[in-house]
């Protein structure tokens, strides 16, 4: 008979489930488990902590819960491209100036710090906020086909000639 594998600590289970939430790979998911629990943890058991996944179909319903609330979480904003989510740029930032630190590199890793500065002060958005006088909210006025004509014959203007009638 075979003798069982031991079961994985629940923090490491935790921190798989958080990755495969954030869309990280199994493969990813491994080799950050390897670098921060010095555990080898193979892919395919990896995927059996994804409730996604066929493999993780019998998944725990402790572990499927915390994997959907990681996983709305994550999403909640996110577009359908995962990169365009400013969490995704981050992570990959985040292993970036990891890896460009172990090599030694420190110019690259203090860009990579100043851009994922940058990325959470939103200086990589489009957003503008738009005021009305003074910085007030903008005015709108919603004006009907019948008040148009009232107002250019009160100007004086036949409204024909403005196309309305």
């Amino acid at each position: 008979m075979a003798a069982k594998k031991p079961s994985l600590p629940d923090d490491v289970k935790r921190f798989i489930i958080n990755g495969l939430a954030a869309f990280d790979t199994p493969s990813q998911v491994s080799a950050a488990v390897m670098e921060e629990f010095g555990l080898d943890v193979a892919r395919q058991v990896v995927e059996a902590h994804d409730p996604t996944k066929f493999a993780g179909r019998n998944l725990a319903p402790k572990w499927r819960e915390m994997f959907e609330a990681s996983r709305t979480g994550f999403i909640e904003e996110a577009t359908l491209v995962p990169i365009a989510h400013r969490g995704v740029r981050l992570r990959a930032l985040q292993r970036m100036a990891q890896r460009a630190e172990a090599k030694g590199n420190l110019p690259l890793a203090a860009q990579l710090h100043k851009q994922a500065a940058e990325e959470v002060g939103n200086a990589y958005t489009n957003r503008r906020e738009l005021t009305g006088k003074n910085g007030g909210p903008i005015q709108t006025e919603d004006r009907t086909t019948a008040s148009l004509i009232e107002e250019a014959k009160r100007l004086g203007i036949d409204p024909a000639t403005l196309g309305l009638s």
